[in-house]
């Protein structure tokens, strides 16, 4: 009986030890928490691009043939009122570029429409980090605005206006289907901001 008694003592004893020292390995281990990580995206190669070009809306540019054209909504009312306010949207990559055209007139003044624009882009500062003003000028020497670029975790990281001063004005957001999150956007914005460029770039007015 004694040595049974003995045996079980040791196991017992064992038992403990063993527990003892993963406790003491676990209470050592220094843990190091893992950067969120974030989905790649593969970019196209290269860019192709095609013309915009239809009998209603005063103006054409080049967008890139990744992108599609999409109306800006499907109430046919505000088709009929508003027909050169548009998307060119990109499926694959869930973002779009929303553009809207206004005439300038005697109620749609240039400075009207310039503070409208203003307006709009600084709504965004509740969120944004910064936002940079840039003075652009297109390819035609009438197409000359500002591009704004928003920082931090904005709706939408690139704003522009583009103007030829007397008849005509174009206000472009790029926004894309997703949580604002400058992190994970940034590269996207950047890719993006390209197109957009580009667009102010190839712009024409009729």
């Amino acid at each position: 009986m004694k040595t049974k008694k003995s045996y079980l003592h040791l196991i017992t004893y064992t038992l403990l030890l063993f527990y003892f020292t993963l406790l003491l390995v676990s209470c050592n281990e220094t843990y190091t928490p893992k950067r969120p990580g974030y989905f790649r995206i593969d970019f196209p190669k290269e860019r192709k691009f095609t013309v915009y070009n239809n009998d209603v809306c005063p103006f054409t540019f080049e967008y890139p043939t990744y992108g599609m054209i999409q109306k800006d909504s499907g109430d046919l009312q505000e088709m009929h009122e508003h027909p050169c306010w548009f998307n060119v949207i990109f499926p694959e990559y869930k973002g779009k570029i929303y553009l809207s055209y206004t005439k300038i007139d005697a109620t749609n003044t240039l400075d009207k429409l310039v503070h409208d624009s203003y307006k709009l882009t600084f709504k965004h500062t509740i969120k944004a980090d910064y936002i940079d003003e840039t003075i652009v000028q297109g390819s035609n020497p009438h197409v000359t605005g500002i591009l704004y670029d928003v920082g931090g975790n904005a709706a939408s990281g690139v704003q522009f206006y583009v103007t030829d001063s007397t008849q005509h004005f174009l206000r472009g957001s790029l926004y894309f289907f997703a949580p604002p999150n400058s992190d994970s956007l940034s590269p996207v914005i950047a890719y993006f901001r390209k197109d957009v460029e580009h667009l102010i770039n190839t712009l024409q007015w009729k």
